[in-house]
């Protein structure tokens, strides 16, 4: 139980280090730096658990981190704060901070995404525990270190108490999350945490659609659909076979009678 431990710590680490990134670079620079948590997943996965993988399983992987960083890329009309002329505001552009600190922090929450990741795919699948079994674990020591969190906001919790804000809407999304962790694991024990990450992405593509159609609250950019079909692209080449050779027309040899 106690090897849950090391994944938990590190998610929320690596919660942290996201939280960090995001208050010192812009949200283009996070999100395309973001994206090599897919090729450190696969690094991890190749040195933890032996895995084999072509050259082009490692082009569609290349091919899959652009389309998501193009896909996540904010459009100019979203993300310009700066006020025009014709229209002065008050309100002025957020700040950034210091720019190194954001890539350091998200270059470690890619190393922390992909390590915790592949080892909880390692213990998954090497131990007899179910996966229902291993979820309660990981939450277990995840709830118990995420209540540091509790202790920096001590003073607002003390005053509000601990579900201050837990709208309906907000218990939705834990129970939406919850039920996504399931089938995360699910898809870990059974596939693995590359196959993850292209599901995740094909999700993506379609969740901005869905919001495109039926919300209208997407704009749809050419970077949009230009990372939209690079991902499409990518989980095509994942996907094929690999090619075996066949020993047919090699040079027979026949056993002596």
């Amino acid at each position: 139980m106690l090897k849950l431990a090391v994944p938990a710590l590190l998610y929320t680490i690596q919660n942290n280090l996201l939280y960090i990134a995001l208050s010192n670079l812009d949200a283009a620079t996070y999100q395309v730096t973001y994206q090599l948590k897919i090729m450190t997943t696969a690094v991890f996965s190749v040195l933890m658990l032996g895995k084999q993988l072509s050259s082009r399983k490692w082009m569609a992987i290349v091919l899959l981190m652009a389309g998501v960083a193009l896909v996540q890329m904010p459009s100019s009309s979203s993300s310009s704060t700066a006020p025009s002329a014709s229209a002065p505001s008050s309100v002025a552009p957020l700040p950034l901070g210091t720019p190194w600190k954001g890539v350091v922090a998200v270059l470690l929450a890619c190393c922390s995404s992909g390590f915790a990741g592949v080892y909880f795919e390692k213990i998954v699948k090497g131990t007899r525990p179910s996966v229902w079994l291993r979820n309660f674990q990981l939450a277990f020591f995840s709830v118990i270190l995420g209540l540091g969190g509790v202790v920096v906001d001590f003073e607002a919790v003390s005053l509000n108490g601990f579900f201050q804000g837990y709208s309906p809407l907000v218990w939705a999304v834990i129970i939406l999350q919850g039920l996504g962790g399931l089938i995360v694991a699910a898809v870990i024990k059974y596939a693995d945490n590359i196959l993850k990450g292209f599901a995740t992405s094909v999700s993506l593509v379609f969740s901005a659609i869905i919001s495109f159609v039926w919300l209208a609250d997407l704009h749809l950019t050419h970077l949009f659909v230009i990372g939209s079909m690079l991902v499409i692209v990518a989980t095509m080449m994942y996907s094929q076979p690999e090619e075996k050779v066949s020993p047919a027309h090699g040079p027979k040899t026949t056993l002596p009678v």
